[in-house]
Formats: C-alpha cells, sequence, structure tokens
C-alpha cells in the first residue's frame, strides 16, 4: 500500500570528525504524499544520490528524521523498511538469471508460482527484456541489465519506490517510450516513489513535483509548470529550461508613468513598459531599489521590427524549430523562433520582449521579486 514519505531536518555529513567535513545534505525536508512521484533533479554533486541513499537505509543520517507511513525509519536496517530500489548500477545477483532476479524480491511476500511468474513476465514486456528471462547478467547489455534491476523494484509494489538514474544507459528512443510505461504503471498501482536524475527531460515527464536540489539544499519544490513559470530564486530560473532563461542586470527607474530598465553596459538601451502592466506592490518594490535582475525565458524573446537593436551571434535550426543568439549591450540573448530562419552572423535585429514574461530577481540573494509583471 502506497505510504506518505516525509523528511524533516534531514541532513548528511561526510567524515564530520576530519579536518574537511562534506556537508552533503543541508536541512532537508521534504513531503512525498502516497502514491506521488517526486523527482530529485540537480546538477552532479547536489546531494541529491546521498539524499535517496539516506531514505533506502545505504547511508546514515547525521541529523533528522525520515518517516514512511508516520513510522520513522531512519534507524531501520534496509530490509525492515519496505522500500524498492532500482540502483544505477544495476546490482543483479551473477549466479541468477534475469528472471530469478526480478522475481527475487517476490520471495519475501510467498506469492504463489504461477502468480510470481505472470508478475515477472508482464514486467519483462513492459520493460521489453521478455527475451533474456533466462539469460544471466554477464550475458547481456548494460541496458538490459539495467532495466532488469528496474523491474526487480517495480515488481515489488513497495510502499515506496525509489529509482535512482533508472534509464542512463538506454537509448532515447526506448528512453522516450519506456517512460510513458513507467508513469502508467506507478499511476495505475499507486505506488509511492522518488526518482534521481539530473535530465530535465526525465524529470518532467515522470513527476508530479520536482525538488531541486543544489549545494545540498532544496532549493524549491513544486509541479514542473510552477518551477518554469514561477521560478523561487536565480538558480532555479536558469537550471530550469531549456534553452535556458537569458539573464539581464539593469538598473530599475521608476516614474508615475512606466517602468524603465536599463541595461548597464549602455544606458541608451531600456526595457520601457507601461506603469499598468505592473501591479502596484511591485512598483513599490521596485521604486525602492536601483538594480535588479532580469530572467526571460529563450520562447519570450520575439524577433520584430522595433525594440532592443542587437546583432546575430549564431542562427541555428534544429530540426523543428530555430534558435537565433544576439548580442546587446555585452550579453548573449538566445530567442526561439517555430519558423525556419536564416540570419546572418553580424546582421542586425530587433527584440521584442512583452512584460508577462518578465522574472525579476534580487541580484545580493538571487531570490524571484516578481514573475509577469506580478509580485512572486
Amino acid at each position: 500500500m502506497a505510504s506518505e514519505l516525509t523528511l524533516k531536518a534531514v541532513n548528511k555529513i561526510y567524515n564530520p570528525n576530519s579536518r574537511k567535513p562534506v556537508h552533503a545534505v543541508r536541512a532537508f525536508d521534504l513531503t512525498v504524499k502516497p502514491g506521488e512521484l517526486v523527482a530529485l533533479l540537480g546538477s552532479s554533486g547536489c546531494g541529491k544520490t546521498s539524499t535517496l541513499r539516506m531514505i533506502a537505509g545505504f547511508e546514515d543520517v547525521s541529523s533528522g528524521v525520515i518517516a514512511l507511513g508516520g513510522r520513522p525509519i531512519q534507524d531501520l536496517a534496509p530490509a525492515l523498511r519496505g522500500v524498492a530500489m532500482a540502483f544505477e548500477a544495476y546490482s543483479l545477483y551473477p549466479p541468477l538469471t534475469i528472471g530469478e532476479n526480478i522475481a527475487f524480491a517476490l520471495k519475501a511476500q510467498k506469492l504463489p508460482a504461477d502468480e510470481s511468474a505472470k508478475r515477472v513476465r508482464d514486467m519483462a514486456a513492459m520493460l521489453e527484456i521478455g527475451e533474456i528471462l533466462g539469460k544471466y547478467p554477464q550475458s547481456v547489455s548494460g541496458g538490459q541489465q539495467q532495466r532488469a534491476s528496474l523491474g526487480r523494484a517495480l515488481v515489488r509494489k513497495a510502499a515506496l519506490t525509489l529509482l535512482d538514474e533508472p534509464m542512463g544507459q538506454l537509448e532515447p528512443q526506448l528512453r522516450a517510450v519506456l517512460r510513458g510505461r513507467i508513469k502508467h504503471y506507478l499511476r495505475e498501482h499507486g505506488l509511492t516513489s522518488i526518482l534521481v536524475t539530473h535530465d530535465q527531460t526525465e524529470a518532467n515527464a515522470l513527476a508530479d513535483r520536482i525538488a531541486v536540489m543544489e549545494g545540498g539544499e532544496l532549493q524549491q519544490y513544486a509541479s514542473p509548470q510552477e518551477l518554469k513559470e514561477r521560478p523561487a530564486n536565480l538558480f532555479t530560473g536558469t537550471f530550469i529550461g531549456e534553452p535556458p532563461m537569458n539573464v539581464l542586470p539593469v538598473k530599475v527607474e521608476v516614474d508615475a508613468r512606466r517602468v524603465n530598465f536599463h541595461l548597464h553596459d549602455s544606458s541608451s538601451l531600456a526595457l520601457t513598459y507601461p506603469a499598468e502592466e505592473f501591479d502596484i506592490g511591485l512598483r513599490k518594490v521596485l521604486s525602492g531599489r536601483q538594480d535588479v535582475v532580469l530572467g526571460v525565458r529563450p520562447h519570450g524573446v520575439k524577433l520584430s521590427k522595433t525594440g532592443l537593436p542587437a546583432e546575430v551571434a549564431s542562427c541555428q535550426w534544429l530540426g523543428d524549430q530555430t534558435h537565433v543568439a544576439s548580442e546587446i549591450a555585452g550579453r548573449t540573448v538566445v530567442s526561439v523562433s517555430h519558423e525556419r530562419l536564416s540570419l546572418k552572423t553580424a546582421a542586425p535585429v530587433a527584440l521584442s520582449i512583452a512584460a508577462g514574461n518578465l522574472h525579476i530577481f534580487d541580484p545580493a540573494t538571487g531570490r524571484a521579486i516578481a514573475h509577469g509583471g506580478k509580485l512572486a
């Protein structure tokens, strides 16, 4: 049965008594609802795998509480936690066949042999490894081993399922197919799950909510849509999205009729908006500031006949959209168009940015001030 998972003030410090202790996870709070799939997303070394291993019981918790179904589990042995895990490094049993590896976790449940065999066949069919059930791990490919490891975790239908980069060895086309199947399986069986990945596409495709991590800290925990439309800080804003968010340090000037953003490197260039496009609270906040950081996603930058004058740095057609990088006041701004464009390097262009596409951040703390003309 699916269970709620909660982490409260969880810390992980490696080599705490050494001269150089490593604080890998810092005061981490997280709640995963029953049947919810949450992704831990971040760059290498951000603490996501350490967090997953603490939940599984393979790493000790330095401090804090991990509870599953209301029961603290941080001091329990891994086998007593009711947690299934698919490892990035496969971890299959060499003396057992692929089919026996997948069925291994079912032995403890004492299922009838025919039911166990059916579960294994169904799982193998979903993961497209039915033809290798009788083979041994060393005789199949890395991608097939990874799918077997994933199948062994999913077939258990445990209280909590942990997935550590579960499809990292698969080719892109197969990954795309299996993402849909795995999401359907998890939803169909109501499995509470955590996915660790550095792949935004995978996190967006599978997760109900995403926990963005950096430096061992939780930066933001929200749905994929909210992360993109309302990033809590500059890190999340620039980390989420492809191509990445454009960032422009500017000086802000507010008068009774307009809100002006002047690019630092050239006072003659300005983004100017009628005051009515910004709510009263935001105008008051901006009135007390001299500097802010503007963020705008490439899809929100339009090539137009009038706007900010810029110069083309590169123009790439990627099969279904054109990415145009333009130089403006010493900064590079990327725009995305669904039309096929052919622009020469150094060609003059004009960039248009709607107020509704602007994200405003505090340059000192990185925290979001506003999204689309409204306070964050």
